[in-house]
């Protein structure tokens, strides 16, 4: 199996670890506003696996016809640059397992809440929670498909600061003892009673952004029991 990169038009990583995720990828494909950037980190040492994807609309003509053999052009506009990238990803490429979301934050707040909320988005439409006796890593994202066609597929907006992923029930996470943990969801009438957490969030009643977020684990895995099968937001600092 192996591992994608989708590289999207926010703040470009400059820490290690997200670094490291681009250069070992087996697949890179970058939404159209932000090969440029990427052309300048890999110093033109293109691999062959890359793809640009979106409706052109931002990469200059030059760009768009010297590197015509890697351009997926998809000109609807009910879908992102990002959920294209990644519906892209899992038809096309039944070897890759883990899709790892890069620049899908900073630069402009709308675009960051957006990015991160289409992670529910795709675990709720596209893929289904993983089973909760299916113990995660730390940058695992548990995610396997409603249709059974793929498995183990994971997806998660990785940045400088934070790694973020979905969850749609009761799984157990090792995060590592001291990790500060937020957790949100749209879903006002799902509880989530944890273990691990240094706030318990069995009382919290979803109702606004803030309410289960600034949390730090209490041990290296943390447990996270769901009312019922829903959609909920996780971001490890």
């Amino acid at each position: 199996m192996g591992s994608a990169v989708i590289i999207c038009a926010g703040d470009f990583p400059r820490r290690e670890y997200p670094r490291y995720l681009l250069e070992s990828a087996d697949l890179v494909v970058c939404c159209d506003s932000a090969f440029s950037r990427y052309l300048r980190f890999c110093k033109g040492n293109l691999p062959e696996s890359l793809v640009i994807i979106g409706d052109m609309d931002s990469l200059p003509a030059a760009l768009q016809k010297k590197y015509a053999s890697h351009i997926i052009r998809i000109s609807e506009q009910d879908d992102n640059d990002q959920t294209k990238a990644v519906r892209y990803i899992l038809a096309e490429h039944p070897e890759i397992d883990t899709i790892h979301i890069l620049g899908a934050t900073g630069r402009r707040e709308d675009h960051t809440l957006g990015n991160l909320s289409l992670l529910m988005e795709y675990a709720r439409t596209i893929l289904a929670g993983r089973p909760a006796d299916k113990p995660i890593g730390p940058e695992e994202a548990p995610v396997v498909p409603e249709n059974g066609q793929r498995s183990d597929v994971r997806i998660e907006i990785v940045s400088d600061y934070s790694t973020a992923f979905a969850l749609t029930d009761t799984a157990d996470l090792f995060v590592g003892e001291g990790r500060p943990v937020s957790i949100f969801s749209p879903d006002n009438s799902l509880r989530i009673v944890s273990e691990g957490l240094q706030w318990p969030t069995d009382n919290v009643v979803f109702d606004n952004w803030w309410k289960a977020t600034l949390n730090r684990a209490t041990s290296d895995r943390i447990r996270l029991r769901f009312s019922h099968p829903s959609i909920a937001l996780v971001i490890l600092g």
